[in-house]
């Protein structure tokens, strides 16, 4: 029985692929600032309408080198359980103390009201996250660091050309960061960028990516070595030649989904949110086992069963796990929201290539009590 995972990265031609590598070869210019990462950074740029953009080596140091950028020290930054491991370590690796507030039930989106409670003198910004490339409550998020003097770091991995009224919701906020790894929608196998508002920051942002160089001799920052390669430059290029194509495939597999499950007792989901451009970067459903009959885990080691790899995101939270227990905010009575989504999600496969019977087998064994 063929194997389906919850995602399958988009692939540039291989002929197109191997022609660009002839060159870069030919060049012998592999890495530190060449021209295929100037050419993507220009390119992004326009196609994601933002101004400035800098290309890193992963979706992690983005966040890691916007904390630094904007010179955050000895303090606290609230943020959301309901993410990626990698949102909350940041934090921790540039010796600051993550402050996890519950989110909001329809979207999965960091509550502002939340945020607001939680401040403290010792607060120094804010990191929420476009959950499933969902748009934050922007609006209110920016209007509370601009009452407490806050940075706004905004955690943008899932939201590779998500816009809200046709301007995209990168340029909100200080800062936003994106992951292109080879599970998002654009991807560059791995990489990441970071958006910012102005050109001193971009050229203290690309500093910090280059262990803080000024110049062959003057190193003026404990920066890190997070270039892009040439290689992952070029790659990026290619697959940004068909990323539309791709987002709008993404969109027909969700339709299906929803129609599909619109009426199954014990599924829920989250629907497109009005004036939001999406990009249809993952496919959650959230179990009521009381209605469903089985349980989250059940449903998933059936689909798996099947040869069908669901994925729990994002399960455990991350408040739950070892390294951030014994914080304070990690309390179970302080984020029954997020619990409770944990403890139901489940993202279904979704991916350009995604078949139309593979889609139907998906919903056939979901849907197999009810038919």
């Amino acid at each position: 029985m063929k194997q389906i995972n919850v995602t399958s990265p988009l692939l540039p031609s291989l002929r197109e692929f191997k022609k660009e590598l002839r060159k870069i070869w030919k060049s012998k210019w592999i890495t530190n600032n060449g021209v295929y990462q100037e050419q993507l950074e220009k390119a992004l740029s326009e196609y994601l309408g933002v101004k400035y953009i800098s290309l890193l080596s992963n979706g992690t140091l983005p966040l890691i080198t916007a904390i630094q950028a904007l010179d955050l020290k000895d303090g606290e930054i609230i943020t959301t359980p309901y993410s990626f491991v990698a949102t909350t370590h940041s934090i921790c690796w540039q010796g600051l103390t993550p402050v996890f507030v519950d989110i909001d039930p329809v979207t999965g989106n960091i509550d502002p009201q939340k945020i607001e409670e939680a401040i403290t003198p010792r607060t120094k910004a804010i990191m929420p996250v476009h959950v499933y490339g969902n748009p934050c409550d922007i609006e209110k998020i920016n209007l509370i660091a601009k009452k407490y003097n806050l940075k706004v770091i905004y955690d943008a991995a899932h939201a590779f050309g998500v816009k809200i009224n046709g301007k995209s919701i990168l340029n909100e906020g200080d800062i936003s960061t994106l992951s292109f790894h080879a599970t998002k929608v654009f991807n560059t196998i791995e990489g990441g960028a970071i958006i910012c508002n102005s050109e001193s920051m971009k050229k203290k942002i690309d500093k910090l990516r280059n262990f803080g160089f000024v110049d062959e001799v003057t190193v003026d920052g404990i920066g890190i070595n997070s270039k892009m390669d040439e290689l992952r430059a070029a790659y990026g290029l290619l697959n940004l030649k068909q990323i539309d194509a791709a987002i709008n495939k993404r969109k027909r597999i969700v339709d299906y989904y929803r129609h599909e499950l619109k009426n199954v007792p014990g599924i829920n989901f989250i629907n497109d949110m009005p004036g939001v451009t999406h990009n249809y970067s993952y496919f959650p459903i959230f179990i009521d086992e009381d209605k469903y009959g089985i349980s989250r885990n059940s449903l998933y080691e059936r689909l798996k069963d099947n040869n069908i790899y669901s994925r729990r995101y994002f399960y455990p939270l991350i408040s739950n796990i070892d390294a951030y227990k014994n914080l304070e905010s990690t309390e179970v009575k302080n984020l029954p929201v997020a619990n409770k989504m944990a403890d139901s999600v489940l993202c279904l496969p979704l991916f350009a290539d995604l078949k139309e019977k593979d889609a139907k087998r998906i919903i056939q064994i979901i849907t197999e009590n009810y038919r």
